[in-house]
């Protein structure tokens, strides 16, 4: 059996069915563990240490924790390039949450 390459399945599903796809895609990219999005920024666990003036087993935890504070998680962001923004999600809409933002 001859595979086909994805470019070519790609083409033949609706466009209802392209969108539902790329749209999960865009979901899977934005929706990383700290670990991973660490890795996607190409910094070792004690290079982005150093950075937070942390030793590597502090850091290894704070990328288990599942619960962490707000401050912490800016912290880490900030370290490897990034900002925090907060956002709550109603059936209404969505509402950014500024209270938390660096002054």
């Amino acid at each position: 059996m001859m595979t086909k390459p994805f470019k070519e399945l790609k083409e033949q599903m609706s466009p209802e069915r392209r969108e539902r796809i790329e749209a999960r895609a865009q979901a899977i990219l934005i929706s990383m563990a700290l670990q991973e999005l660490r890795h996607a920024r190409h910094l070792t666990q004690q290079e982005l240490a150093e950075i937070l003036n942390v030793n590597q087993a502090a850091l290894s935890k704070m990328e288990s924790q599942t619960d962490m504070r707000v401050s912490t998680l800016r912290k880490l962001l900030s370290a490897m390039g990034g900002t925090l923004k907060l956002v709550a999600e109603f059936p209404e809409g969505e509402v950014v949450i500024n209270q938390f933002e660096c002054a």
